[in-house]
């Protein structure tokens, strides 16, 4: 059972101790793992944005509707959804590597505005060395949100928080558009 992510009703694991064993992934680098999976899955968004507003289009519905959709009440709507997307990509960097990465104030209403956002949030994690993300594998990493505090080792933070929370927002996304019938599929958000 060790070699498994520690579920909410087993013990915390000992500080020493991680939740994913380098062992599990053999020589991926923490690098590899993440900006280039962050890079293909931003502009797999980005292609499902084009369909919707073609949709939108085809549809006769007035151009960046969408934008606002929602899968309920208290979720955040399309926009929010790309912009914790791109978020949580810098982040993960940020809280890697110690680098500064640019601020994207969440102000987007078009989807033009949320294909620049992309296409800024790609360019920044471009930017980042390679060598200095896979330095980060025992980092330690605070995560705080509101008064809960969560701290990782560099590679848990990783596999165990940044890659899941990413593809929650590109995932619920995808779950908006398809809700509001935009003609994708799996294999679009797959990127096929």
């Amino acid at each position: 059972m060790d070699d498994w992510l520690t579920l909410r009703d087993r013990p915390p694991p000992p500080q020493n101790r991680r939740l994913i064993p380098m062992s599990a992934v053999m020589n991926l680098t923490m690098y590899s793992a993440s900006v280039p999976v962050f890079l293909r899955a931003l502009q797999i968004l980005d292609t499902l944005l084009d369909e919707a507003e073609a949709h939108e289009r085809a549809a006769g519905l007035a151009p960046d509707s969408l934008v606002e959709a929602r899968l309920a009440d208290d979720m955040l709507p399309l926009s929010g959804q790309v912009q914790r997307a791109s978020d949580a990509s810098k982040l993960a960097a940020v809280r890697l590597t110690g680098i500064e990465a640019p601020r994207f104030e969440d102000v987007e209403t078009t989807f033009a505005q949320l294909h620049e956002r992309i296409a800024k949030t790609i360019a920044f994690l471009q930017s980042i060395d390679a060598h200095a993300m896979d330095e980060a594998d025992e980092h330690e990493v605070v995560v705080r949100a509101g008064k809960t505090e969560k701290t990782f080792r560099g590679h848990d933070y990783l596999l165990a928080f940044a890659i899941p929370n990413f593809f929650f927002h590109v995932t619920t996304a995808y779950a908006i558009l398809r809700h509001e019938g935009v003609k994708i599929g799996k294999l679009d958000y797959l990127g096929g």
